[in-house]
């Protein structure tokens, strides 16, 4: 128990809070969205008890990948035909199909936002809204596939559970505290909304090339390549320069056609 309280391993939980937290911003963002899904009046506890939800099964996921880690890096099938190749796992079939997943979700509620108004509803129709239980369920499922990264990663960098753990509690705690100010921003700025999604539409394509990746898939010779993180926050960050120029843009021509009021 002594052997804990080093320095490496104070170092170590240092590393790995400050890990999980960063890399925990697309699952955050994912909650927030999937938590719009449901009645305003429950959404905030969506929010707090997906998030809390998440943190616990983040901890049995670091367990489960502990004792199952050879199954989940072991080869599973693999093809090898004339024009593609690949060998998959455990952990490559999962980080695929998450980002399957949310590539789908992102471009549905594009696709939503921008035809709803033109397929006739009516604003007293109302959105409907999902249930609690199947935001809860999506938000864990996902949570698995945001998770995986990090708790592989937390794994490489040290062998003593209770570390590992402790890091993903107080990112956690974090999250939690994140999880309404993210909310509250995007309530008050709807523009970002769409922004939200094109970066969790980014998010998918990441994780999709970092399966393919995995899966050290390649097609007419061409392997496929992980999009590299530091990549990642360089494209979301030109995004949201670009977002808050064009809205001010925006802003600068509707006050300029504005018709001058009658003297």
């Amino acid at each position: 128990m002594v052997e804990l309280f080093t320095i490496e391993n104070l170092v170590t939980l240092i590393i790995l809070t400050a890990l999980e937290t960063v890399l925990g911003f697309d699952n955050l963002l994912y909650i927030s969205i999937e938590a719009k899904r449901v009645a305003p009046a429950q959404q905030k506890y969506v929010r707090r008890l997906g998030t809390i939800l998440a943190i616990g099964l983040r901890i049995v996921l670091l367990f489960v990948v502990l004792q199952l880690i050879s199954l989940f890096q072991s080869p599973w099938f693999g093809f090898d035909v004339t024009f593609a190749k690949g060998e998959f796992n455990g952990h490559s079939l999962i980080v695929l199909l998450g980002g399957a997943f949310l590539i789908h979700t992102a471009l549905k509620e594009i696709f939503h936002m921008l035809v709803v108004h033109e397929l006739g509803h009516k604003a007293s129709d109302g959105p409907k809204h999902r249930s609690v239980q199947s935001a809860l369920f999506w938000i864990l499922v996902m949570n698995i596939v945001f998770s995986f990264d990090t708790v592989l990663s937390a794994v490489a960098l040290t062998d003593h559970f209770i570390v590992m753990a402790t890091a993903i509690v107080v990112s956690g705690a974090l999250m939690v505290l994140l999880a309404e100010h993210v909310a509250n921003f995007l309530q008050r700025n709807r523009m970002y909304e769409v922004l939200g999604l094109f970066v969790l539409l980014l998010v998918g394509v990441m994780l999709f090339a970092e399966g393919g990746h995995l899966a050290h898939l390649a097609f007419f010779g061409f392997p496929i390549e992980p999009m590299a993180k530091s990549t990642f926050y360089f494209v979301v960050a030109a995004l949201v320069i670009v977002d808050i120029i064009q809205g001010r843009y925006q802003k600068k021509i509707m006050l300029e056609e504005k018709p001058p009021a009658p003297g």
